[in-house]
């Protein structure tokens, strides 16, 4: 008899407690990865940004060569 927990529902909120203090760590732990793939993909859109950049550039570029040497058609792209 003396193996018996006095309070069963002692027991129980104990255990919900314990439960409850794991979730929360988890929680955390995945606040910061949500945080570091926002991170992630701020970088990536910036250097989608300036990809597009370098690429309207050397378009432009092109566009000069071909004015220059007449390869341009009648035609516009």
């Amino acid at each position: 008899m003396s193996d018996e927990p006095e309070n069963l529902i002692l027991v129980y909120l104990h255990r919900i407690d314990q439960k409850i203090d794991r979730l929360s760590d988890d929680i955390g732990d995945l606040r910061q990865r949500v945080t570091s793939l926002d991170e992630q993909a701020a970088r990536i859109r910036g250097d989608m940004v300036a990809m597009s950049s370098r690429i309207d550039g050397i378009r432009q570029r092109l566009d000069r060569i071909e004015r220059r040497f007449d390869l341009v058609g009648s035609e516009a792209p």
